[in-house]
C-alpha cells in the first residue's frame, strides 16, 4: 500500500543513535554505523523520531510500503518497559491515531498488563451485540481452513467470529487495519467462488439493507471500523435487485461522516452469479 514512512538520508546521518530512543515503536537501529529502517511494519510514519537527529537525515516521504503493524509494535515496546509502554501510548494519542491506540490497549489487555495511567488511554468501549448471543463473542481464527471432499476439497478464508454485522465488535483485532468486505447476505449463495476470489484476505461482515432491523447501528458500526478500527478499504458486494442497493448507500455514509477518507469498491452480482459491475464509488 502507499502510506507516508520514515526515510534516513544516509550522506547525512553519522551514526550519532539519537533518533533510536525517540522511536519505541523499535523501527531503527545502528547499522553498518548508520541508523537504518529495519521493518516498514514498525513505523508509523507520524515522525516522532524527526526531531531527535542533529543532521536533519530523517525525513517522513510517501511511498509504497508494507502496512503498519500494531501488534508487532507492541511485542517490540512491551520488551523495553513501562516507560516506553507510555511514552507509545501518548505518541498514538497525541496523534490522534483511534485505531492504533486501541488496538495497542487490546494487546495490553490480552496479555493482562495494565496500561500506564489507565485514565489517560480509555479504550473505547466494545459496541455490545444485539440480543446477547453466546456466538457473538470476537473470536480470530487460527488460520483458513483446508477442507476435505465433504466440502469439495476447497478452502475457506474466513479468518474471524462472528461476521453479521449487528454482531460484530469493530474493535476486535481482525478489523484493525484490514480490508473491509461488507456483503449483502445473498451475495456468498449466488457465487460459487466466493472464497477464493472474493473473501482471501479480506474481513467479512455481512447484512441485508431490507430485512435487517437497526440500519442506524449498522452506520455506527461501519463509521467506527472506519475511525475506530482503521480499516484500509471497504469492498461493497450487492445484488442486482434494487433493495440492495442500501447496502452500499450505507457504506458511503459511514464513510462521508468518519473523520478518514478510505476507498469504496462496489461489486454488482447476478442472480445467476455473474458480475454486472465493477467501480470505485465515492462517499455520499
Amino acid at each position: 500500500m502507499r502510506r507516508k514512512i520514515i526515510r534516513i538520508d544516509e550522506r547525512k546521518c553519522n551514526g550519532c543513535g539519537l533518533c533510536i530512543p525517540g522511536c519505541p515503536e523499535g523501527a531503527l537501529r545502528i547499522v553498518d554505523g548508520k541508523a537504518r529502517l529495519v521493518g516498514d511494519v514498525y513505523c508509523d510514519g507520524l515522525g516522532a523520531c524527526l526531531g531527535h537527529c542533529p543532521e536533519g537525515a530523517i525525513f517522513v516521504e510517501e511511498r509504497e510500503a508494507a502496512d503498519y503493524d500494531e501488534v508487532r509494535v507492541m511485542e517490540n515496546v512491551l520488551r523495553q518497559g513501562r516507560e516506553t509502554v507510555k511514552a507509545h501510548l501518548e505518541h498514538l494519542r497525541e496523534h490522534n491515531e483511534t485505531g492504533h491506540l486501541n488496538a495497542a490497549l487490546e494487546f495490553l489487555r490480552r496479555r493482562e498488563q495494565q496500561a500506564p495511567n489507565p485514565f489517560d488511554f480509555p479504550i473505547h468501549p466494545p459496541m455490545p451485540a444485539q440480543g446477547g448471543c453466546p456466538g457473538s463473542q470476537s473470536t480470530t481464527l487460527s488460520q483458513v481452513q483446508h477442507l476435505g471432499e465433504e466440502s469439495g476439497g476447497r478452502t475457506s478464508h474466513l479468518t474471524h467470529w462472528p461476521i453479521q454485522l449487528h454482531l460484530i465488535n469493530p474493535l476486535a483485532p481482525h478489523y484493525h487495519g484490514a480490508d473491509l468486505l461488507l456483503v449483502a447476505d445473498c451475495v456468498p449463495f449466488a457465487l460459487a467462488d466466493f472464497h477464493k476470489d472474493y473473501l482471501r484476505g479480506k474481513k467479512l461482515t455481512i447484512a441485508c439493507p431490507k430485512l435487517d432491523d437497526g440500519q442506524e447501528a449498522y452506520l455506527q458500526k461501519l463509521t467506527a471500523l472506519v475511525d475506530r478500527a482503521g480499516i484500509r478499504s471497504v469492498t461493497v458486494m450487492i445484488m442486482q435487485v434494487p433493495c440492495c442497493s442500501g447496502l452500499l448507500h450505507l457504506a458511503r455514509r459511514a464513510v462521508d461522516q468518519a473523520s478518514r477518507r478510505v476507498p469504496i469498491e462496489a461489486i454488482v452480482v447476478s442472480l445467476e452469479g455473474k458480475i454486472l459491475q465493477r467501480l470505485a464509488v465515492s462517499a455520499a
